[in-house]
């Protein structure tokens, strides 16, 4: 055993006597067991091959920092207790029981040695002179980095009502006083057993967060680059969450032919992404056999054959896809329930967009669907907007909901003025009077000379 010594922290004394732990429970490395497996057997089975190349070197570093947070996990108990009987006991029964023990004998010098120490679990007094044990618990509670540890008031005092009390004031368990030593052995097996829970839940809930943000850094990642010349291009993205489901594109399909195209899958999240990156990948790589991708209804039609919700976990999507023909200007387009593009001439004398959309269910719903495409001759110096409808399926400051009618005539509006799209979205969140959106948005627009 050793003994430090005394160390002044403010105006009080806190004696702190230490005894490394010599056994580790079995309990720690197992759940770090279970913990790996599942997140190998959850998210990343989830994710799948989309993602494998960043899935399985993410693995082995969580494996490595989970266990390295294992052999780390059991910190000391900290005893807050003015009374130098209970102190010494408390600590002798601990210490016997091979755990690391650290005193303090005031709340004031307690909280600054929590600060210090961040322990696993605090044993604190309620009555004590200058902050009691209530008040304690409450800012211990309120710091981040300590608000995991268990915190066990010590008491005299057997009312419900002071029990109630305690609870709210975020203290996780209660011991009689004086204690009764098995008791107290297995209460504080017990808030450490919570406390490791919390931790390693914690944990996960990073590494998952740190995936899903690797995870849309990827999808991201499969955006198309702006172009500029004869055509140009210009776009916004912000998913609502960290993943989000509308993705778009645009390529050239031969040398006189340019295709773009928006979709949005139902829902957020990993399956919405994975969905729409799939989406994407087909339609880049052309791979629907047998299908001019120069004709849209076709297109659309292989895509609700490829692609039914009863096999996308009930997740379906709208598009609208259309391609450009240089040498005639000829705009082919055809849509599956999404929202109409919008045509605007160069001249500032274009009395409102021209909607572009054609009939149409959303792609997966249902089998055997038809769609139809559309044409139209762009003037010189036209402007194509394509959208989803996160841009304005938005509740406004006042707490009406915005309308499509009302973005299309704003669309109009910033168009005449020569405005950018981050201006155009700037307009749409001063009116919302919040930066975020609650569902996820795209904004593109395609400028043809």
């Amino acid at each position: 055993m050793k003994k430090c010594k005394s160390n002044e922290l403010g105006n009080s004394v806190a004696t702190r006597r230490v005894e490394h732990r010599v056994h580790r429970p079995v309990v720690a490395n197992s759940f770090c067991g279970r913990v790996i497996s599942s997140l190998e057997r959850g998210f990343f089975g989830r994710v799948g091959s989309t993602l494998t190349r960043y899935g399985r070197l993410s693995v082995l570093l969580a494996e490595r920092n989970l266990k390295c947070w294992c052999q780390k996990s059991m910190s000391c108990i900290l005893i807050i207790d003015d009374d130098k009987i209970t102190q010494l006991t408390l600590e002798r029964v601990l210490q016997r029981q091979g755990y690391e023990v650290s005193i303090a004998g005031d709340g004031r010098t307690g909280l600054e040695l929590a600060k210090q120490l961040k322990p696993a679990l605090i044993i604190c007094d309620w009555e004590m002179p200058q902050m009691n044990g209530l008040e304690v618990c409450r800012q211990v509670k309120a710091i981040p980095e300590l608000s995991t540890g268990f915190f066990i008031l010590l008491t005299a005092r057997g009312d419900s009502d002071d029990r109630v009390l305690g609870l709210d004031s975020g203290a996780d368990d209660f011991l009689s006083k004086p204690p009764d030593i098995n008791e107290l052995k297995a209460r504080v097996r017990a808030g450490l057993r919570s406390y490791q829970l919390s931790r390693a839940l914690q944990e996960q809930k990073r590494l998952l967060e740190a995936e899903l943000a690797e995870a849309a850094d990827y999808v991201r990642s499969l955006l198309p680059a702006p172009i500029s010349g004869a055509l140009s291009t210009a776009w916004t993205f912000l998913p609502s969450a960290r993943l989000g489901g509308d993705s778009f594109n645009y390529h050239w399909l031969d040398a006189t032919h340019f295709v773009t195209y928006l979709l949005d899958v139902s829902g957020h999240g990993v399956g919405a992404a994975l969905l729409s990156a799939s989406v994407i990948h087909v339609l880049k790589s052309r791979s629907l056999p047998q299908i001019d991708f120069r004709q849209p209804h076709e297109v659309l039609r292989a895509l609700n054959a490829s692609f039914p919700m009863s096999e996308q976990n009930e997740k379906y999507f709208t598009i609208w896809y259309g391609v450009y023909d240089t040498s005639s200007r000829q705009l082919t387009y055809a849509s599956g329930g999404h929202p109409p593009a919008l045509l605007l001439a160069g001249s500032s004398a274009t009395p409102a967009p021209q909607q572009l959309k054609t009939g149409g269910l959303p792609i997966g719903i249902l089998p055997d669907v038809e769609f139809v495409s559309h044409q139209c001759e762009l003037p010189a110096n036209s402007t194509l907007y394509l959208y989803s409808d996160g841009i304005y399926e938005v509740v406004l400051a006042d707490g009406k909901l915005w309308t499509l009618d009302q973005f299309i005539e704003l669309a109009g509006q910033q168009h005449r003025q020569s405005a950018s799209l981050q201006q155009i979205l700037h307009r749409i969140q001063t009116l919302r009077d919040r930066e975020t959106f609650d569902d996820d948005l795209s904004l593109l627009q395609v400028q043809f000379a």
